[in-house]
């Protein structure tokens, strides 16, 4: 591997005496789709949230194409806008409509003019099938609604990489396949994606790598194939084995 397109090297982050992750190293490839899995607690979503530099990391670097951006050579604002993130309850502005929401973001922070925000929001709210509801308010809509509004207001600031914090976890079961098909389709557009996810099939299907946590560390990490249908560590195995038996995975 060459030139990724982020690189995270010897990350730590504790809080208080618990220290959430030890020693984290991985890199992430342009046009990668990375899924994170493990039990609650092992750390995934604070990895991810030290990403997007919402936690800052207590040591180690992380590098967006080969600048640490811990070394405070590119604002938080800037990056953000480059590595985007979907979060588990959408984090909508609830006085805003569908359309404004995913305007916003683009006139403050990349200094777009109202017109073409609004062309680019139009694209992809039509893009998750979110066209029908532009003057809808946020709080009126569904959990996938709010979800797939979500995405498309991260994917309006153009980003390089996107993160997705269990983006359906917080989903009525009916509403998670809807969410998913769009993913599904960002993963095939060639998007570089970084998903923590309990969804093991989409993990199975979508991703070109698995990595696999536990209590803060990377057990595990390869091809999906590699991951779920031959896995080393032995806490994979066990951790697996649960959603074999109720997801009925092959």
């Amino acid at each position: 591997m060459s030139n990724p397109v982020i690189s995270v090297e010897h990350l730590k982050k504790s809080f208080g005496s618990q220290e959430v992750l030890h020693d984290i190293d991985f890199q992430i490839e342009k046009g990668e789709v990375v899924s994170i899995i493990g039990s609650s607690g092992s750390g995934k979503s604070t990895l991810l949230r030290c990403i997007n530099l919402l936690e800052i990391p207590d040591s180690g670097t992380i590098s967006f194409h080969g600048q640490n951006i811990l070394g405070g050579g590119l604002k938080p604002t800037d990056y953000r806008s480059k590595v985007g993130m979907v979060f588990q309850n959408f984090n909508l502005f609830a006085n805003k409509n569908v359309l404004d929401n995913c305007i916003l973001g683009q006139r403050k922070v990349l200094g777009r003019s109202n017109e073409e925000a609004k062309k680019i929001a139009l694209q992809h709210l039509e893009r998750v099938g979110m066209s029908d509801f532009l003057n809808k308010n946020a709080t009126k809509l569904s959990g996938g609604q709010k979800q797939r509004v979500a995405i498309a207001r991260a994917l309006s600031m153009d980003p390089e990489v996107l993160l997705f914090d269990e983006p359906t976890s917080a989903l009525d079961p009916e509403m998670v396949g809807e969410v998913l098909d769009v993913m599904k389709g960002l993963a095939s557009s060639g998007l570089t994606m970084i998903v923590v996810t309990h969804e093991m099939q989409f993990a199975k299907d979508v991703s070109d790598r698995v990595i696999f946590m536990d209590q803060g560390v990377i057990a595990e990490q390869g091809t999906p194939d590699e991951v779920f249908n031959h896995p080393k560590n032995e806490r994979t195995k066990q951790f697996l084995s649960r959603f074999r038996e109720s997801t009925n995975l092959s």
